[in-house]
């Protein structure tokens, strides 16, 4: 029980605060639906871009799921973090309409001139290059990446260069 408490502490109020204004958007019996939500929070509140297994832990005793379903969800999906990552995410498409277009020329440009590969994080800590996506939903503006989440699309070296310099 002290380790589930200890756990839990990593949270703060306010962020199950959060977590709970999505927990009622769910029938009772059925508040394990928040979990995609409550990942969410707590990586981006509590977790400095990353979820820990203890984040985890604390988001499955909360919304009563247990541990290793809430550990499938955030190695399911690519927007969970299991490692700790740079204080800017970078995300390349790589998907056949940016790829025609030069998303793998893209790739190798920021992995060559910044010295880091698809996954890792600059020796700085100031980006990390997500692993390889699939697909980020913009082909009419193919090649485009996401950086922090927002799209920039038709993209060259220069503009790249650009997008990365002006990040802190």
């Amino acid at each position: 029980m002290a380790q589930a408490e200890n756990k839990s502490s990593l949270i703060s109020p306010e962020v199950y605060e959060k977590i709970d204004s999505w927990i009622v958007k769910y029938p009772a019996d059925r508040k394990q639906s928040a979990v995609l939500s409550a990942l969410t929070i707590v990586q981006e509140e509590c977790g400095a871009g990353s979820l820990t297994t203890d984040l985890m832990d604390a988001v499955a005793a909360y919304i009563e799921m247990p541990e290793i379903a809430v550990y499938e969800v955030a190695s399911f999906y690519s927007m969970y973090e299991l490692e700790p990552v740079g204080r800017n995410m970078i995300s390349v498409c790589t998907n056949i309409s940016c790829m025609l277009c030069g998303g793998e020329e893209i790739v190798r440009h920021v992995e060559d001139k910044y010295s880091v590969k698809l996954g890792e994080t600059t020796a700085d800590g100031k980006f990390t290059l997500k692993r390889e996506e699939e697909c980020l939903a913009a082909c009419a503006g193919a090649p485009m990446m996401t950086v922090n989440g927002h799209y920039h699309e038709k993209l060259t070296p220069e503009i790249i260069d650009s997008i990365i310099e002006g990040l802190e």
